[in-house]
């Protein structure tokens, strides 16, 4: 980004991949296509991308087309020594002022002027965010005080209305109606 300040939740930055990496490079620009996810992601598709869920059944839907983190993440992380960026953690979509892992299911996430994203869940932090960066996996997968197990990796979604997402686009968080279920792993 060059520098600009944002007033309220916006995007920070776009990533994508068209091959299967942990890490997903910087673009300028996303496009999201309904249904389908990121165009040019590895991870896009209808039915499940990921290669270890494909291994298992690979007529499952695709409950993981985007995922999302938040930077405020980035900020925890860095005072333990763990400096991440946006797209290290395999992140099509890093965003700043929106409590992604506080979100019940079915929320709607409007990306910019058009695009929606429906939270389908929480990543499931793997081993190979240490791979990626020693020491990093138990910073984002742990237990809360109250024992319960704490997945900070950042949600997943599945694309519900297309469009372009460019770092700077604001991001306006539609609950769902009725009983709001909290986020489990997808």
């Amino acid at each position: 980004m060059t520098g600009e300040q944002h007033e309220g939740p916006h995007v920070v930055a776009v990533s994508r991949d068209d091959e299967h990496r942990f890490s997903k490079p910087v673009v300028d620009e996303v496009v999201l296509v309904a249904g389908w996810g990121i165009e040019g992601d590895a991870h896009a598709g209808t039915t499940v991308q990921h290669r270890s869920r494909v291994a298992r059944d690979p007529s499952q839907p695709n409950l993981r087309q985007v995922h999302l983190v938040h930077a405020e993440l980035f900020d925890e992380l860095e005072p333990t020594g763990h400096h991440v960026a946006p797209g290290e953690l395999g992140e099509n979509v890093t965003t700043r002022g929106v409590d992604l892992l506080g979100l019940p299911t079915g929320t709607v996430l409007h990306l910019g002027a058009d695009a929606r994203v429906r939270v389908t869940g929480l990543r499931n932090p793997c081993q190979q965010i240490n791979d990626h960066d020693p020491g990093l996996l138990r910073r984002v997968l742990g237990r809360a005080e109250d024992g319960t197990v704490e997945r900070k990796g950042g949600v997943m979604g599945v694309v519900i209305a297309g469009g372009v997402v460019r770092a700077g686009d604001p991001v306006v968080v539609e609950l769902p109606e009725g009983d709001q279920e909290p986020l489990q792993p997808v």
